[in-house]
């Protein structure tokens, strides 16, 4: 391979990098700032307010994790602190990880201990 064609190469792959960094600063500009015009500059979760410089540290949540999802009436957002928006990302990969927590997950017990199985025979028989 030529120098020439290593440089089109790189210089095309610079281009499509730029061009989609552009793209998602643009789309995460826009439903920021419609999402920051809709809603109070409250945390959805904790209910700190934001002002100021410390408004940067308010984010938008898609609520069903679908970026392209950007309704006109924000239905799809919440506000949420960067704190929050964290712990909200990281249950839902936990959830992924470990799966949907069901009451006693429709699995077998860990143990098959029952320690309190005869109580009640040894309560009667007291009576």
């Amino acid at each position: 391979m030529s120098q020439d064609e290593t440089q089109t190469k790189t210089e095309r792959q610079k281009q499509i990098i730029a061009e989609a960094r552009r793209n998602r600063e643009l789309r995460e500009k826009t439903y920021r700032e419609r999402a920051l015009k809709l809603f109070p500059h409250v945390c959805g979760k904790c209910g700190r307010e934001f002002s100021g410089k410390r408004l940067k540290e308010l984010t938008v949540h898609h609520r069903d994790h679908d970026h392209d999802n950007n309704p006109p009436d924000g239905s799809n957002w919440e506000l949420l602190c960067i704190y929050c928006h964290d712990n909200e990302h990281s249950r839902y990969v936990d959830a992924e990880w470990y799966g949907d927590e069901v009451p006693n997950g429709g699995q077998e017990p860990a143990s098959s201990n029952k320690p309190f199985a005869g109580l009640a025979d040894l309560l009667k028989k007291k009576e």
